[in-house]
């Protein structure tokens, strides 16, 4: 058993399988997702159909090459929807895992504003009981003019 030596780099490996970059192909797949989903596809979409069966439908015997039961334009539709179908949930996938990112930066950022506006809180409520405690103007010239009658009497 060979144990793999973290202090020297690996040995570079020629592998069959063909590389790909995944964040690129989910960048790919969110464009084309994107794409889809779009007035532009569908007008695009009608007019390749609508074009394909006026093709096969007027044209001269010999220029048809889909006849009535369209099944290559079938086979053409199913093939476009199998690819379509896995490259709008890896999109969906993606954006999914971006909203739970952003989610709990939320989160996150809710409770520090909570703990800050608790803080604030408790911080004015102390204020507010020591000015409760001072001496306001009108009190301290209330008791200096009852303070004054007292000695005026006094005398």
């Amino acid at each position: 058993m060979t144990t793999e030596r973290l202090d020297q780099p690996r040995d570079l490996r020629r592998s069959l399988r063909p590389h790909y970059d995944p964040e690129a192909f989910g960048r790919l797949s969110e464009r084309i997702a994107r794409f889809l989903g779009t007035a532009r596809f569908l007008v695009y979409m009608t007019v390749f159909v609508a074009v394909w069966i006026i093709w096969n439908v007027l044209a001269p015997g010999g220029l048809r090459f889909d006849p009535y039961p369209f099944i290559f334009l079938t086979l053409m539709l199913s093939l476009q929807a199998s690819y379509a179908a896995p490259l709008i949930l890896l999109a969906q996938n993606r954006q999914d895992d971006r909203d739970r990112v952003q989610y709990e930066h939320d989160r996150r950022t809710a409770e520090r504003n909570r703990a800050d506006l608790e803080y604030l809180t408790r911080e004015i409520a102390g204020l507010r009981l020591a000015l409760n405690e001072m001496t306001t103007r009108d009190y301290l010239r209330s008791e200096l003019q009852r303070l004054g009658e007292e000695l005026r009497e006094q005398r």
